[in-house]
């Protein structure tokens, strides 16, 4: 049957009309989003050769621009039969389908075939990554009629758990609720008395208001406590890589407990979150920093460093600062950010280039991978004096910069004549003279050598001054910094015609910029470092040296200069000066200069701080300093990582994903980069903290993968939950920490009890939407600290150095320094766990055993494990036979003799709770089984002792 073309057209037209109007109401009834619904689907079939690393094609499935108009290609935005996208997923032939079958023989399925059509039709919007879009607040929307909530979040929970099909679970009783909030919030659990007081104001109350106040009167206490600061210090501690050893192979000691103390004071102190911040990264950059605020700059002091004997400092200095970077992504951004060290991220917008704009931010610190730490802050143990002694250290530094800056600015105001070189000579290896350049030849310049060189002077005015310039010697600034170039002492004396010598005496000399803690003018006496820079040469140096009194040229003599380069320090050794030239000057204003009193003020200034600074007895604290601006180093991209194939400059900054209106702050130091990751700008941040916060207290984070906030990583269990609590954190509470914890500790969410139904356990098995109370194994630092605590063996003293309490012989006769650990003696032993002595290639056994990192690197996230070697730490180490025997004989005297009431009160200290009939039962048959097989049945305290023993391992006294 033929058809009218008109009717054809008609009929056609209708039925595309009835298709679009089908089209728009799917795509009003099923808005698609672009993180939710179509970034998963990229990331699992396309980005293996379409992302960061592979763009095949000149296609990313990683940048909006590299798929959509006007530079990208592959997709038309509302026309889905116009990309080229859906053309090559719903191919069939087998050259051009996109995955490629070869590599994913299944294609994808007909639903993610639809949303990605679906995508497109509504214009194809490309979303911000989750963890990068503005904080949003939803509260507001939910139900208010239910009298469950008792915060905020727990409306939002209440709408997760009606979504799921869920229901809350009933409160947690009193002392359930105590221990939790206990350990949570100082580390360790309510004692005896603090349940039995708990309870009994519970009892008593008339109202469901007045419980509630006692609730609240509590988690005031807990957050007043000393402790508070000591348990959240632990945390952070895994963060900051803390320990007390430098690591690598060596491993030798060094002094951060001065760190930790500020750790614990900040948390005290309830510091906000963005001066914390601001101050760890950036303190030494703040205007007049205080004390407290150099010392928070050991955070990044707390990088390995390299003391092996021929190790290359600059490798480890290098390492050093890519630890830095990636440590500080890690905590704050939670990106996996190193990827970017080699080359672009797979799946993330960071390109390989903006790694190192990053690592500029952090590459001009003066510490280079050297023994002695430099920067360093003497730390007196009398905590009265830390204040003075800082600012006695600090007022020296800025006294030697201020009297260098006198010198350094005169120097660059008078004339220099270059010198040329008649002869040159060498103790070792040869040297050769170009033009007014010495440079070195040929040969091996060892540790000590001397060069000789000759000048033909032809000025007649006397001269005042010398000024040597430190040159590299390569041509390529590629190649990255050369070695060292140090001249340790410097005599000058005019040489007649008959040989006679006639020295020249010198009174000053300055730099361009001080970079250690060495004075310039050490090269005149050659009792220390002298100038130049070591480990490495970074940049042309230069250095005068000031004549005691203006010296004319004898007739017919020549000047020579000798220069010493010996080894005083480890960082110096064999870093001999090999391209140099010298200048001279004649102007008669030095010694005007030097005879001013402002001169004459400065040099006794720095004679009384210097005296001031060398009585100061204490631990030196390795901190954070920046170089001086005309020091500073050029940072340079490493092709594929490697650290000797360098690339182009760069210049300081963050990725261009985080360019958006309202961020074009220039972020050029650390300071600038500190402030902008706890602003408004950056809304990462506030959930990367508020979700670690929750993971603390309910043992996994609402972003499990609490390291990677990234494409991939795992997205939000409840993003609206994480957006909210978020916003709390940083805005209604301006990043207090304290008043953040007291919302969720008294919230229903956390007061449910952990009790939970075969149903819904099946339901929800990991606890994923909250519909009952945490319950989590205690941290190796708990297990420890709660042994201490119910046997009242605990040493309460807050701050001060490491200890080591007793741990299994043996354990460090592996060290290769051949350190040995002084087990402590008296109540230093009962330390709590945060103070314990903690060196990198050994830590303490039973802190590992309990899933503790050995801090090499920024540790995020601690995952828990469940092995017997646990049972046998605290069963047979001699920390907790200790302690069962004090809980034990402790125990035994309160109760006069009772044994059943005995063992109920030690279950009670351990567990926060009374044992039931057959759990009393139990232990009341194991007393008496082993007593009746004692060699010595009236010896009753062995017996008691594995008791307590058998008490601290049960489940109910290892979990909270």
């Amino acid at each position: 049957m033929r058809i009218d073309r008109p009717v054809s057209c008609f009929l056609l037209l209708c039925l595309l009309i009835g298709m679009s109007s089908v089209q728009a109401q799917s795509t009003a009834a099923d808005p698609i989003d672009f993180n939710r619904d179509v970034r998963p689907i990229l990331m699992s079939h396309c980005t293996s050769c379409h992302g960061g690393v592979k763009q095949a094609g000149d296609v990313s499935f990683v940048y909006a621009d590299r798929v959509l108009p006007p530079d990208g290609w592959i997709v038309e935005p509302g026309d889905p039969d116009a990309s080229v996208l859906i053309e090559r997923i719903k191919t069939d032939d087998p050259d051009t389908r996109m995955p490629p079958p070869d590599e994913h023989p299944e294609p994808l399925s007909a639903d993610e075939i639809a949303t990605l059509e679906q995508w497109i039709s509504q214009g194809a919007a490309w979303g911000d990554l989750w963890s990068m879009a503005p904080l949003a607040n939803n509260t507001q929307r939910f139900d208010t009629t239910s009298d469950w909530p008792r915060q905020s979040l727990d409306r939002l929970v209440l709408e997760t758990l009606r979504e799921q099909g869920l229901q809350t679970s009933a409160d947690a009783s009193p002392s359930q609720w105590l221990r939790r909030a206990s350990l949570d919030l100082i580390g360790l659990p309510p004692t005896i008395e603090q349940l039995d007081s708990f309870a009994t104001d519970c009892a008593a109350a008339d109202s469901d208001a007045s419980v509630e106040r006692r609730y609240a009167a509590e988690v005031d206490r807990l957050l007043a406590s000393q402790n508070f600061g000591q348990r959240w210090a632990s945390m952070w501690m895994d963060l900051a890589r803390y320990a007390d050893s430098r690591g690598f192979e060596k491993d030798p000691h060094r002094d951060m407990w001065p760190y930790r103390d500020w750790l614990i004071k900040a948390f005290n102190d309830d510091m906000p979150y963005d001066e914390f911040t601001i101050k760890q990264l950036a303190g030494d950059l703040l205007p007049d920093p205080t004390a407290d605020d150099l010392i928070a700059t050991a955070f990044h002091r707390n990088t390995q460093t390299n003391t092996e004997g021929g190790t290359d400092d600059e490798e480890f200095r290098v390492a050093a600062i890519i630890d830095r970077v990636n440590t500080t992504w890690t905590v704050w951004q939670a990106t996996t950010f190193g990827c970017v060290q080699c080359h672009s991220h797979p799946y993330d917008a960071f390109e390989h280039d903006e790694y190192y704009r990053c690592m500029a931010l952090f590459d001009n610190s003066l510490d280079t991978d050297l023994d002695d730490d430099y920067p360093t802050l003497k730390i007196p143990s009398e905590r009265s004096l830390i204040e003075a002694a800082i600012a006695d250290q600090r007022q020296l530094e800025i006294i030697r910069h201020q009297r260098n800056d006198l010198g350094r600015s005169f120097a660059e105001s008078v004339a220099w004549d270059a010198m040329a070189p008649t002869d040159v000579s060498s103790t070792d290896g040869e040297l050769e003279v170009d033009g007014n350049h010495v440079r070195t030849a040929s040969g091996t310049f060892p540790v000590g050598v001397e060069y000789t060189v000759d000048f033909s002077v032809d000025t007649d005015d006397p001269i005042t001054a010398f000024r040597i310039e430190i040159l590299p010697t390569a041509n390529d600034p590629t190649t990255g910094p050369e070695k060292g170039a140090v001249l340790t002492q410097l005599k000058a004396e005019w040489i007649a015609d008959d040989d006679t010598q006639t020295p020249i005496k010198f009174s000053d000399a300055f730099v361009d910029a001080i970079t250690g803690p060495s004075d310039p003018r050490d090269a005149l006496k050659g009792n220390g470092n002298g100038v130049g820079e070591f480990p490495k040469l970074t940049s042309a140096r230069w250095a005068v040296f000031v004549l005691k009194e203006p010296a004319s040229r004898p007739d017919g003599a020549s000047l020579r200069l000798t220069m010493a380069q010996k080894a005083s320090t480890s960082g110096n050794n064999a870093t001999p000066i090999r391209n140099f030239t010298w200048s001279l000057c004649t102007d008669a204003q030095w010694a005007e200069r030097m005879a001013t009193d402002e001169w004459t003020s400065i040099d006794d200034a720095l004679k009384q701080s210097q005296a001031k600074v060398n009585a100061i007895e204490g631990s030196s604290l390795p901190v954070m300093v920046a170089r001086p601006d005309m020091a500073r180093r050029t940072t340079r991209t490493f092709t594929r990582g490697n650290w000797m194939d360098r690339g182009d400059e760069v210049e300081p900054g963050i990725p261009h994903v985080f360019d958006k209106p309202g961020a074009e702050a220039t972020i050029d130091n650390r300071l600038a980069f500190a402030q902008w990751l706890v602003s408004d700008a950056n809304p990462i941040s506030a959930r990367v903290w508020a979700n670690r916060i929750w993971s603390q207290l309910f043992g996994r984070g609402l972003v499990e993968t609490e390291e990677d906030f990234g494409s991939s990583g795992l997205p939000p269990s409840d993003s609206r939950l994480l957006d909210h609590l978020a916003m709390r954190l940083r805005s209604d509470h301006d990043w207090h920490l304290k008043p953040f914890l007291r919302d969720l500790v008294l919230s229903s969410t956390y007061r449910q009890t952990n009790q939970v139904s075969t149903d819904k356990h099946a339901k929800d098995p990991t606890n994923r939407y909250h519909g009952r109370g945490p319950r989590t194994r205690l941290s190796a630092e708990m297990v420890r600290d709660q042994a201490l605590l119910v046997s009242g063996l605990i040493n309460d003293q807050v701050g001060g150095p490491s200890v080591m309490p007793p741990q299994p012989d043996g354990v460090w006769q592996t060290i290769y320094s051949g350190a040995t650990w002084e087990t402590a003696t008296g109540d230093q032993r009962y330390r709590r766990a945060l103070y314990t002595y903690w060196r990198r290639t050994s830590p303490y056994p039973s802190f590992l055993t309990f899933d503790s990192p050995t801090r090499d690197l920024c540790s995020p996230r601690r995952i828990d494990t469940n092995t017997p070697l646990q049972a046998l730490v605290t069963l047979n180490d001699p920390v907790y036979q200790e302690c069962s025997h004090a809980l034990a004989d402790r125990v035994t005297d309160d109760c006069q003799g009772s044994v059943e009431h005995a063992i109920q009160r030690m279950y009670l200290a351990a567990t926060s709770q009374m044992p039931t009939d057959l759990e009393s039962g139990e232990l009341m048959s194991l007393y008496e089984d082993l007593v009746h097989s004692s060699t010595n049945p009236s010896d009753t305290s062995s017996a008691m002792s594995i008791v307590a023993n058998t008490i601290l391992n049960l489940d109910k006294a290892l979990t909270k």
